[in-house]
């Protein structure tokens, strides 16, 4: 288990079989399908970066990205709610499961944006956002994404090291069960565009192109 998870006696919440609620059908901004099978020449990559709201408006603003949705991935738990997820009980991170072309926006591309969109340092929290839910995580599809992700954090450790950071937490790994979050959190700033985003990075550039990923 990462240090980054809280670790529950107990073991994690039960959870369920299946899920509780319904995904919606389309994505409320780019008008493509949530769920799979998606067209052929696309890739899937899964980021958490703190508070989901925030982390998925980044993406779905990125050129090459089809489509997103968000959701709870790396907990012990079988489809859990959000209150669940929030009580550190399931450990489970709040995510961004992103849908990309990757012949438009390399992979390498996203986890860039994923570096510079908030602070990889911080452990189990983003700014005031506290909890094991907002780590920082990276859960890779493919050997290739996973090579490029963890050329990626090393690169970017002696930057932020020299801006004055401490060590990277972000937990990278190959993708575990992904678990979409109820309709309400899906797009959640493009239904409320007054909401709530604590989304911020630390204003440390991050190379790329490092270890390209060949899905």
């Amino acid at each position: 288990m990462s240090p980054n998870r809280q670790q529950n006696p107990e073991g994690p919440l039960k959870g369920r079989p299946a899920p509780q609620f319904a995904l919606q059908e389309r994505h409320t901004v780019l008008g493509n399908p949530l769920a799979p099978p998606y067209p052929e020449g696309l890739a899937v990559a899964d980021f958490g970066l703190g508070c989901f709201w925030g982390a998925e408006r980044i993406f779905w603003q990125t050129e090459g990205v089809w489509t997103t949705l968000v959701g709870y991935q790396g907990g012990g738990t079988q489809h859990p709610a959000y209150e669940e997820v929030c009580s550190g009980l399931t450990g489970h991170a709040e995510v961004v499961r992103v849908v990309f072309d990757p012949s438009v926006v390399p992979y390498e591309t996203l986890l860039k944006v994923f570096w510079e969109s908030h602070d990889p340092t911080q452990g189990n929290r983003q700014g005031n956002d506290v909890g094991t839910q907002y780590r920082s995580a990276i859960y890779t599809h493919s050997p290739a994404q996973q090579s490029a992700a963890e050329s990626s954090r090393t690169a970017y450790q002696p930057v932020l090291t020299s801006a004055g950071y401490g060590p990277i937490t972000t937990e990278i790994a190959p993708a575990p069960p992904f678990f979409h979050a109820e309709g309400y959190h899906q797009q959640y700033l493009a239904k409320n565009p007054a909401g709530y985003c604590g989304i911020g990075g630390t204003g440390v550039s991050c190379p790329v192109g490092v270890a390209p990923a060949q899905d």
